[in-house]
């Protein structure tokens, strides 16, 4: 993808999280709001990813153009500072983050680095059209998810 191109999606990108913002802050609790923003943070994960593999599995019908897109913001994703979102003292709340995070922070940042590194690389290969290489890069990617999701992930609210 072309820088200029790439760009253009970038600046659209903002100017939709822009004209959304206000939406998408109207649910925050001021006593929840690191809660607000890491579980923001994986909705829009989620709404990146789950539409590859969804193309991967045959489930929808194969875009190139849409899954470049969805792997280049992905991967745009990873430029924020999602770890900010575990302070002290937000393990409590409306929250399915495992009080395990804050008692193994190194291996909890560890995991997320290996994401980081995923989401670069499907990025990259998704560039290539390779189909079967983009499906590795999924089942990659989809592989990092699930290993903070095994240890740290709750499977209904804690609090």
């Amino acid at each position: 993808m072309s820088r200029m191109l790439r760009n253009s999606l970038l600046t659209v990108t903002a100017a939709g999280a822009l004209a959304a913002a206000p939406l998408a802050v109207s649910h925050l609790d001021d006593e929840q709001m690191m809660q607000s923003y890491r579980q923001s943070y994986l909705a829009l994960l989620g709404l990146n990813f789950g539409p590859m593999v969804a193309m991967v599995k045959g489930e929808i019908p194969w875009d190139q153009e849409r899954l470049e897109a969805f792997a280049d913001d992905l991967d745009t994703l990873m430029d924020v500072d999602f770890l900010r979102g575990f302070p002290e003292g937000s393990q409590r709340g409306t929250t399915r983050a495992k009080p395990e995070i804050w008692d193994n922070k190194d291996d909890f940042a560890d995991k997320y680095a290996d994401l980081q590194k995923a989401v670069a690389s499907l990025d990259e290969v998704a560039a290539t059209g390779d189909r079967d290489a983009i499906a590795r890069e999924v089942a990659a990617t989809g592989d990092a998810c699930k290993a903070c999701h095994d240890e740290y992930k709750a499977k209904d609210y804690l609090y």
